[in-house]
């Protein structure tokens, strides 16, 4: 499936709230992919999810390297049921928009990130969403 983020299901929706882990997917400069775990956030009414790491985490550092094409991907999986957010993304510290990502991430996994002093936030447009497993009723673990 790949709906724009506004046509998401409530299934989709629901299972994005859960308080899980996803795998983060960015590009290295020779191309090849990074993947670690991560917290992230998703707002669907804008189509942003968030990620908070620090300035000279490799993530970042990818992110950043990649300029306006940097494409990533965030994938979250339980079981059988996953769902990959894909798009393009930005890192940045800009105070207003930190603030916001640590709320939405202290909200969703009810407590802070860690705040180390070279804190950012890589924002991803998201343009495709793919999944398995989240038809209404199909629950797995949660």
């Amino acid at each position: 499936m790949s709906p724009a983020h506004d046509e998401l299901p409530a299934t989709a929706l629901e299972f994005l709230g859960l308080p899980l882990t996803a795998t983060f997917t960015t590009l290295r400069p020779d191309g090849t992919p990074h993947v670690t775990p991560v917290r992230f956030t998703f707002d669907a009414s804008t189509g942003l999810a968030r990620v908070t790491t620090r300035a000279r985490a490799r993530k970042a550092r990818n992110v950043a390297a990649g300029g306006a094409a940097a494409r990533v991907a965030l994938c979250q999986a339980d079981g059988f049921r996953w769902l990959t957010l894909e798009g393009r993304a930005t890192v940045g510290d800009d105070p207003v928009r930190l603030a916001d990502a640590v709320a939405r991430y202290t909200a969703r996994y009810r407590t802070a990130p860690p705040a180390p002093p070279d804190l950012v936030v890589v924002e991803i447009a998201v343009d495709r969403v793919l999944s398995l497993g989240l038809r209404p009723g199909l629950r797995g673990r949660t």
